[in-house]
Order: C-alpha cells, then sequence, then structure tokens
C-alpha cells in the first residue's frame, strides 16, 4: 500500500531527479572552454554561454524564492511615472534595476569567471534542494501582477518546479547551440 507521505517524497525525487538532469544538460555545454569563451555570441541573438548559465541560476533562484515567500518575493515595481507601455516602447525615461539586472544576468559581465558563475549556480541549486525537500508542493501563490502573466493567475509550488525544469531544459537546447557555434563541439 502507498501512502500520501511516500507517493510525496517519490514526487520530490522525481523533481529534484529532473531539475538537477536539466542542470547537467545546461552545465556541459561549458566544460572545456576559457572564461572569454563564455561571452562569446556565436549567433545572431545576443545570448551567450555564460549568460544563459547566470540567467537559470537567478530565474531559478527567483521562482523558489516566490515558492516561499509568495508574489512578493519577485518585485517589478516601475520608477515614477514609468509604465509598461513605455518599457515596452522603449520609451521609459528611467529603466527599473531589477530589468538592468535581469539584462545583466544574459551577459558575461568584467571580472565573471567559469569558476563563479558555476560555483553560484551550485549554492542556488543546494537552497532549491532545500526548499523541494520542505515544502507543501500544493501551496499556491497568486502571480505578480505584470503583463506578462494572466491577470489572477496563482500558480503551485509543483508548477513553479516543472517550470523550472522547462526553462532550464529549453536553455540547454540554446546552450548547445551556441557551443556547437563556438568551436564545433556538441556537449551530449
Amino acid at each position: 500500500m502507498t501512502t500520501a507521505t511516500t507517493t510525496t517524497d517519490g514526487e520530490r525525487t522525481d523533481l529534484i531527479a529532473a531539475l538537477a538532469a536539466a542542470r547537467a544538460a545546461l552545465t556541459s555545454t561549458v566544460r572545456g572552454l576559457a572564461d572569454e569563451q563564455l561571452g562569446e555570441t556565436p549567433t545572431v541573438s545576443a545570448l551567450c554561454l555564460g549568460g544563459l548559465i547566470k540567467h537559470v541560476a537567478s530565474m531559478e533562484e527567483s521562482w523558489l524564492r516566490f515558492a516561499v515567500e509568495g508574489p512578493s518575493a519577485m518585485r517589478h515595481d516601475l520608477p515614477a511615472g514609468v509604465t509598461w507601455a513605455d518599457l515596452a516602447a522603449g520609451t521609459a525615461r528611467v529603466v527599473p534595476e531589477w530589468m538592468i539586472e535581469h539584462q545583466d544576468d544574459f551577459r558575461m559581465l568584467p571580472g565573471e569567471t567559469l569558476a563563479g558563475i558555476l560555483a553560484r549556480y551550485e549554492q542556488v541549486a543546494a537552497r532549491s534542494e532545500d526548499v523541494i525537500a520542505t515544502a507543501d508542493l500544493s501551496v499556491t501563490h497568486p502571480l505578480p501582477d505584470v503583463p506578462w502573466h494572466e491577470p489572477g493567475a496563482v500558480r503551485s509550488v509543483r508548477g513553479v518546479l516543472t517550470h523550472v525544469i522547462a526553462e532550464t531544459a529549453q536553455h540547454a537546447g540554446h546552450a548547445d547551440i551556441l557551443r556547437e557555434a563556438i568551436d564545433g563541439q556538441r556537449s551530449s
């Protein structure tokens, strides 16, 4: 006979394993690269390998904080007098700090290294696994009121985890293309 606790423990184990596999697919793309190669943008997009890993680490950290704290963990405040339409049109007189930080996550900044980026990602992963091991997966929180979320939408902790797994896997695919464009190597 299977109990609810056993099922939840098994589900937690499966979620942790799926996220770890997606992370490994992403981080394997940078094996053997020099720090300066992490910032290369070998395709028509502005994506670089180091930036993808930074973005995924920040995204995972933010979503897992949301899973624990709710919508207050994802602040998207706008400066006085700036609207979402201004930001979308590129006419905002001031860009919010959170938006600058988000843009910086997609690129290698001076002084950043492969070792540093991977160490930060490992810290985020360890924190995420602690949250997954203890959180009630069925708890829901309203999503922040921002243009990219449907008004009134909610997401459960379980939904957060499946979203993080899917986004990590998606970016691992992007990273695979970038790696092959940099030096012809495939990560798998």
